[in-house]
């Protein structure tokens, strides 16, 4: 007997009819989908090492046990695999990076597409472009360019995925400069829901190329991103940490000060401030585009007394590898999001009493971590692109205010999701009431915003224009098999 038929037996011990026969169902895909692929490619069990690593997300309540794996490793195997699936509905997920924290949205008890196998970065300097592959992470993207003296607008930390951020929007320590990562796409290699394979631009196929800036995988799967390329030196940063509440206090001044003064393109900061284990504490993540920055950009910053700090010169690598994310790996968790029009002293204060609230609310429950991300950006970011799916408007930039919850308890799950839409809430009210009359109406960052969000509060007026697309690239829906924001 082979381990298929093993497997499908012990389902029969323990589940119901019904859930034996569609996970046969998915079974008979997964064994479909391994006669069709080449070489290149492979489909993996839940007995196999490459099905664990394929399966696992950067939050354990991001994942699910799919009935197998597959591993595409040529653009062409994807269209075999999508044709597959959308003819036998099957549910399928695509995973890049597995950093989403919206359960469901890159995984699936069907068929789990890894993107690992395009891992690839092939610089060109001719164009001032790189091909980067979308199984990869930043880190390595940034590895890969950094011999060459060239950079790309990708992730501010370690351990993010190019795909999600790249078609989510993408907020990096170089949009002040150059925009999102979505408006530093040349190209997109897609593979359509019907097995085409396109090469999609602005010239070639302009509608899709608004659509997927933003659109995610409602219009198929993206197997290579064309992105831009910039001269990069060394850089001047590091990671801040600081303890108490009056020294918070301190951090949030600057920062309000930071938001309302810095013109500079080249600097950037994300101020965090954390409850855990009891303690009320704030980072600040600094960045200058160059050895070092012009004096008094962040001298206020730097007078706060510190409980640690590692800032210096270095490689752009070395900055986004100061805060490793991986060590939070293993934690549930979700990101939610507050539109802002302005970072001010009042809001800032408002995030320390949520954090120190929800924290103090939520500690006898399970082991957790309470945090809120403050990111001031130009009000000039959203000059350096053409329309796209997100943001809807570029006639305003608003400000992404991350929210992030992480537990370890499953059954704490809805109390978690719970608080951080209250928090969110409460800040947005906040905001309003102090004259930021559009936050409770601006498009919320798709890759922040947590499930359940009306998909008209990420994409207002751009809806109509992605469900015409939707119908013309995907009349069979076979995309929306597959989790995530979706167009109908």
């Amino acid at each position: 007997m082979g381990r298929l038929a093993i497997a499908t037996a012990l389902l029969a011990l323990f589940k119901p009819a019904f859930v034996v026969a569609q996970l046969t169902n998915y079974t008979s895909t997964c064994i479909s989908i391994a006669s069709a692929i080449s070489s290149a490619s492979n489909v993996y069990y839940p007995y196999d090492v490459n099905y664990l690593s394929d399966i696992s997300h950067y939050a354990s309540s991001s994942a699910q046990n799919s009935t197998c794996s597959v591993e595409p490793g040529t653009a062409e195997d994807v269209a075999t695999i999508l044709q597959i699936v959308g003819r036998t509905k099957t549910p399928f997920g695509v995973k890049g990076g597995g950093h989403i924290m919206n359960p469901g949205y890159s995984s699936t008890p069907g068929v789990l597409i890894s993107m690992t196998r395009f891992n690839s970065v092939v610089y060109d300097s001719s164009a001032q472009t790189a091909a980067v592959g979308a199984g990869l992470t930043w880190d390595s993207v940034y590895s890969a360019l950094e011999p060459h003296g060239v950079n790309v607008v990708g992730g501010r930390v370690s351990g993010i995925g190019v795909a999600g951020y790249t078609l989510g929007g993408g907020y990096s320590w170089l949009t002040n400069q150059y925009g999102l990562s979505l408006d530093n796409v040349a190209a997109f290699e897609l593979v359509l829901p019907n097995g085409t394979i396109i090469n999609v631009t602005e010239s070639s196929y302009p509608d899709l190329y608004f659509g997927l800036r933003g659109g995610y995988n409602n219009y198929g799967i993206v197997t290579t991103f064309t992105l831009r390329t910039y001269p990069q030196g060394q850089v001047w940063g590091g990671q801040l940490i600081f303890l108490g509440t009056d020294v918070v206090d301190q951090v949030n001044t600057a920062t309000a000060n930071f938001a309302a003064n810095v013109t500079d393109p080249k600097a950037s900061i994300i101020t965090t401030v954390d409850f855990e284990g009891g303690v009320i504490l704030a980072s600040v993540l600094i960045f200058y585009d160059a050895p070092e920055p012009p004096s008094g950009i962040f001298d206020e910053f730097l007078a706060i007394p510190a409980f640690s700090s590692n800032v210096s010169t270095r490689s752009f690598l070395d900055l986004i590898q100061v805060e490793p994310t991986e060590t939070s790996t293993g934690y549930r968790g979700y990101y939610n999001t507050v539109p802002l029009q302005e970072i001010t002293p009042s809001i800032l204060q408002l995030i320390v009493e949520q954090a120190q609230y929800w924290g103090s609310i939520l500690s006898g429950d399970t082991e957790n971590l309470i945090s809120y991300d403050i990111e001031p950006l130009l009000p000039t970011i959203l000059d350096h692109g053409s329309p796209s799916a997100y943001p809807p408007t570029r006639a305003q930039r608003f400000l992404p205010l991350n929210i992030y919850f992480s537990w370890t308890d499953a059954s704490y799950d809805s109390d978690f999701y719970n608080a951080i839409v209250a928090s969110q809430e409460n800040i947005t009210l906040a905001a309003m009431q102090e004259g930021q009359s559009e936050v409770g109406t601006a498009p919320r960052y798709p890759n922040y915003a947590i499930y359940n969000t009306p998909i008209s509060y990420l994409y207002g007026n751009s809806l109509s224009t992605m469900s015409q697309l939707k119908a013309r690239y995907d009349p069979d829906n076979v995309m929306g098999l597959a989790g995530g924001w979706k167009i109908y």
